[in-house]
């Protein structure tokens, strides 16, 4: 944690690159009223980051038109990612008091901003955001790398630490831009031209959020990492992007998929998809590992590996400890079980958020036995948003099978420390705002925490 805040004295001292084409650290409109307040001093509540493991629902003024290509949008749905975990346990660097946090949203176009202005959406239309922003016109945009924009972030530490810079992201740290989240009853939305996506009335929000991210996350793993038919994939995390994972694993031909975790998700998947074969890490024998059980399910070990759990959580004391000490900011435990469990010459995708650097990394089994380790990266939300709309859309994917909650923005600080302790069989969750319609068919119910 402190070593994660000590990034944000350097970042200030050191200044940023200039690069950008927006202005950055707009993370709550309350940091300056008249540069990026709504000028008649409506408000709007907003779920803000307060600490290590400390987030608050506060009122704070809702967002003005800042620059040409922003759009405001009224939230009408958002949701909990596992990435915004990372953000309330202090494991993200640069945050500051009162970020607005969520990248994962949808809602209705309110205000368009003079050069966003007849383009494919207008004022009404319902809309989902892309979590990263892109400005459309880079290299990596005209490509839809829509993850790798070259604009909309220029953080002088990202640049130091991977040679390069990701994205500006949604409500994802200073880091990342400082752009204020969705988990709130309005955002502005930079580059909104291009960073929105319009939903038909056919795909309700409980369905179209979930291209924001997870969705093309799940779909970017899979595909990236080479999974085709015959394939066995074994899946770390049963998560909500780890389930989509399985469920593209099979919609890409796999013909077995196993997934490593533990506690009630493992039964939770099985429910939804029966054929998946599951592994609880916390129940294996003495002197068994992942990797050895694994060897005994497959002949030679699963063909792709992907992870979609996250460098945080350490397994042993030594991780633990280090990362405790900021000796590393990241655990090599599950890439190493990948590497030792996957056929040779087979595929290992690195999905789950993984920030930094890392210590005891197995780089000889990597080598010696030619596993493609592969960082499947922010997934490019842009390359693949049209293909997967029109997927919801005609019934190809269903993303309410992960969908276990409805809840209401106002107790968002409780679902985050629910979700967090997976708590109440949280899988997924829809956020619900004053401004939400009215729940689609086959929905969850509204889940209250607070009485």
């Amino acid at each position: 944690m402190a070593t994660a805040q000590a990034a944000t004295y350097v970042e200030r001292a050191v200044g940023r690159e200039g690069t950008s084409t927006l202005q950055q650290d707009i993370s709550n409109p309350a940091k300056d009223v008249q540069k990026y307040a709504d000028p008649s001093g409506a408000k709007m509540k907003a779920l803000v980051w307060m600490g290590k493991n400390k987030v608050e629902v506060v009122e704070c003024p809702k967002p003005r038109i800042v620059e040409d290509r922003d759009v405001i949008v009224k939230v009408t749905g958002a949701t909990v990612c596992g990435s915004d975990l990372h953000l309330l346990h202090g494991a993200i660097q640069q945050m500051e008091k009162g970020d607005i946090l969520g990248h994962e949203f949808c809602g209705v176009v309110e205000s368009i901003g003079p050069k966003a202005m007849g383009k494919s959406f207008k004022v009404g239309d319902r809309v989902v955001a892309s979590f990263q922003i892109a400005c459309g016109e880079c290299v990596y945009c005209k490509e839809k790398l829509s993850s790798q924009c070259e604009r909309t972030s220029d953080n002088t530490i990202q640049t130091t630490m991977y040679g390069g810079r990701v994205a500006g992201i949604f409500g994802y740290s200073h880091f990342t831009g400082g752009f204020a989240g969705g988990q709130a009853e309005y955002v502005r939305v930079p580059y909104g031209d291009v960073n929105l996506l319009k939903l038909p009335d056919s795909v309700p929000d409980e369905k179209g959020l979930y291209l924001s991210d997870v969705l093309c996350t799940a779909w970017n793993a899979v595909l990236d990492t080479g999974v085709r038919k015959g394939h066995v994939v074994a899946i770390w995390g049963a998560g909500p992007v780890g389930q989509m994972t399985a469920d593209f694993a099979f919609h890409s031909g796999a013909s077995r998929v196993i997934v490593i975790d533990k506690n009630w998700r493992l039964d939770f998947l099985k429910s939804k998809y029966p054929n998946i074969e599951t592994i609880d890490y916390t129940k294996l024998g003495k002197g068994e590992s992942v990797t050895t059980r694994l060897r005994t399910m497959v002949h030679k070990g699963p063909d792709v590996c992907i992870e979609c759990a996250a460098g945080e959580y350490a397994k042993g004391w030594a991780h633990y400890f280090e990362m405790l000490l900021g000796m590393e900011t990241d655990t090599s435990e599950i890439v190493n079980e990948m590497i030792t469990a996957c056929k040779s010459f087979g595929s290992c995708g690195i999905t789950g958020v993984y920030v930094g650097y890392t210590n005891h990394f197995n780089i000889g089994a990597l080598m010696e036995r030619g596993i493609r380790l592969i960082g499947n990266g922010q997934a490019p939300v842009h390359k693949y948003w049209h293909k997967l709309l029109k997927k919801v859309e005609d019934g190809e994917i269903d993303p309410l099978k992960m969908v276990t909650h409805r809840v209401l923005l106002d107790e968002l600080d409780e679902v985050y420390h629910k979700f967090d302790k997976r708590e109440d069989g949280m899988q997924k969750v829809f956020v619900q705002t004053q401004y939400s319609f009215a729940p689609a068919p086959g929905t969850p119910a509204v889940t209250q925490f607070k009485q």
